[in-house]
């Protein structure tokens, strides 16, 4: 496609008056055309009691768009680690890997990726909700697919848990590509000095998406995945054949990222509902802030957005997440990116 790898976040979103089923249709329909269109990534996240995202099992939802699919890489944009143990991870993406070696990738989250009440119901505990020990679930994870071999030398106050009498089958030898998330410096840490690729969520906490590189950078070592710092940003991207039309089409997000903020989630709103919705000055704000260093627009002014994200964040890679009511605008909306941007994206030197 170009120069910059581009890549796809889906959330499978689940619009208003539709079901879950007809969200994750339309993830494989998304799926196969993004793959015909030469993108590297199709990824998925992990969220938890949110009407509007149906992507709340992404194994399960990677496993069926593998198989749906042929050559794209299909992974995780993130399964949270603290929800889950280790090893059923190291299982689960064992097999995944097993079935379709080469093409799985398992990006790591430590945040629950969703309300505490709901995390609870995940992990159990209450001492489970503590993230405090992710970096070493991290390093046991991998040990898992490894046999104990860590990623780097670890930190002195980052023992490697070893599990020498535990296998995961499938698991040790079916090790998918591992990448750490962040939307703060916390993990950008954690993936330089494991030598780990990383994945910044400038699609929800674009202000710290500069300093959260600089430390992944400055604090990257080497290892016996990575020579040198591999970095990749999520946006928004919402492409439409005119700037106007780009906006109308973004309103449903907006009004999500309001309802979501305001402890009031719901399934992604029409255009018309939208555009109708009675904002407050103060919610006006808080639902549109979040596009303005993000991509919206006709394709001439997606070009200007993404590449000037690329010269200010030197990213490896891009990954683009479109939340739109329809299907039909959703897959148009990459197929204009695809066409019409991407030959024109150019990393920084």
């Amino acid at each position: 496609m170009s120069e910059v790898p581009l890549s796809v976040l889906d959330l499978s979103p689940v619009a208003a008056g539709a079901t879950a089923g007809e969200a994750l249709r339309h993830t494989t329909e998304l799926a196969r055309r993004a793959e015909g269109l030469g993108y590297r990534r199709f990824w998925v996240a992990e969220h938890h009691n949110m009407p509007a995202i149906a992507s709340s099992a992404p194994a399960v939802l990677i496993a069926h768009l593998a198989a749906a699919t042929s050559a794209i890489r299909v992974g995780s944009g993130g399964v949270m680690l603290p929800n889950h143990a280790p090893l059923v991870v190291a299982e689960q993406f064992g097999t995944l890997e097993a079935l379709h070696p080469g093409r799985i990738d398992l990006g790591i989250g430590r945040a629950p990726g969703t309300d505490q009440l709901t995390a609870l119901a995940l992990r159990r505990t209450m001492e489970g909700l503590s993230a405090e020990r992710f970096p070493q679930e991290l390093l046991g994870l991998i040990g898992f697919f490894t046999g104990g071999d860590a990623p780097a030398p670890p930190p002195a106050h980052l023992p490697v848990p070893l599990h020498p009498r535990l296998t995961a089958t499938p698991g040790l030898g079916d090790m998918p590509a591992i990448w750490l998330l962040g939307s703060s410096g916390y993990s950008a840490q954690l993936a330089g000095l494991l030598g780990l690729p990383f994945s910044f969520a400038h699609h929800f906490s674009p202000a710290n998406t500069l300093p959260a590189l600089a430390l992944y950078r400055e604090n990257f070592r080497p290892s016996q995945w990575l020579e040198r710092p591999h970095a990749m940003v999520a946006v928004s991207a919402i492409c439409a054949d005119t700037d106007e039309r780009a906006r109308w089409l973004a309103g449903p997000a907006a009004l999500s990222s309001l309802r979501l903020r305001t402890g009031t989630p719901q399934p992604l709103a029409t255009p018309e509902e939208a555009a109708a919705y009675p904002y407050t000055p103060a919610e006006r704000e808080i639902a549109w802030g979040r596009f303005g260093q993000q991509a919206v627009g006709s394709p001439d002014t997606i070009r200007a957005q993404l590449s000037g994200l690329l010269e200010r964040t030197a990213a490896d890679e891009l990954m683009l997440t479109t939340m739109v009511y329809d299907i039909a605008d959703r897959i148009r909306s990459f197929e204009l990116i695809a066409e019409k941007v991407a030959p024109g994206l150019r990393r920084a030197a």
